[in-house]
């Protein structure tokens, strides 16, 4: 198995849910005793929290670099970013390495296309996530036919994200919010959601919503597994 790297700490609880992921992939795909080789490095969130001036961006993008290279030459052969906002930052990192960086956007479009899921989706995350492009219009180059974000509830679904979910605190009210917006986003003619935000787990559950729900941070470990598991080109 080759060895990944992890930048994690955007959440705690986001990099707890990749760990545990990861792991349950590997062992399904190499042994039951299987674990996966991986270089964690997790980043103080407090340091990284309430980006808003592209200033506060340069800083965060400074303190990406400089793990993504810690990772790399502690022989990480490949890096994930444990966090769809900061995915922001994605272009700066990969030119500060030269190992691959599996971009979770990309990941995500991929088993959308795979699935035929490329029609009306709409895409839940931070404020960031669903209103800026960066990660949008890595969908969209995939083919995925993406709606107008909800503005009506981006302030809410960001607050519940940065205040409970983050915090690892999931709250029955909050698990309600995202049951009827759901239902919402299919009554106005979705017919998939994106669920960008690591932590969204904690309180939509994938298997029990009126629309298909593609867990980005499911796919995402997905997608390391397969690249850990593959041979060396």
């Amino acid at each position: 198995m080759r060895k990944l790297g992890l930048i994690g700490g955007m959440s705690w609880v986001s990099t707890g849910l990749y760990y545990k992921w990861i792991n349950k992939g590997i062992q399904r795909r190499a042994a039951p005793m299987a674990s996966a080789p991986l270089l964690i490095e997790s980043l103080d969130f407090s340091q990284l929290h309430g980006l808003k001036e592209e200033s506060d961006w340069d800083r965060a993008g400074e303190v990406l670099v400089d793990s993504a290279k810690r990772l790399e030459d502690a022989g990480a052969g490949a890096l994930i970013i444990g966090a769809n906002s900061m995915h922001r930052l994605y272009d700066r990192v990969a030119e500060a390495v030269d190992i691959t960086i599996l971009h979770i956007a990309d990941c995500v479009g991929d088993k959308m296309v795979e699935q035929g899921a490329t029609n009306a989706a709409s895409l839940i995350g931070t404020r960031n996530v669903m209103t800026e492009s960066f990660y949008r219009q890595r969908l969209v180059a995939k083919g995925i036919d993406l709606l107008p974000p909800d503005m009506a509830h981006v302030d809410e679904v960001d607050r519940i994200i940065y205040e409970e979910l983050m915090a690892g605190q999931a709250k029955r009210s909050s698990e309600r919010f995202f049951r009827t917006l759901i239902t919402r986003l299919q009554q106005d003619g979705a017919k998939a959601v994106v669920s960008a935000c690591t932590e969204l787990d904690m309180v939509i559950d994938v298997d029990a919503n009126v629309l298909p729900i593609y867990d980005s941070a499911r796919i995402h470990c997905e997608a390391a597994v397969d690249w850990i598991m593959a041979d060396e080109a």
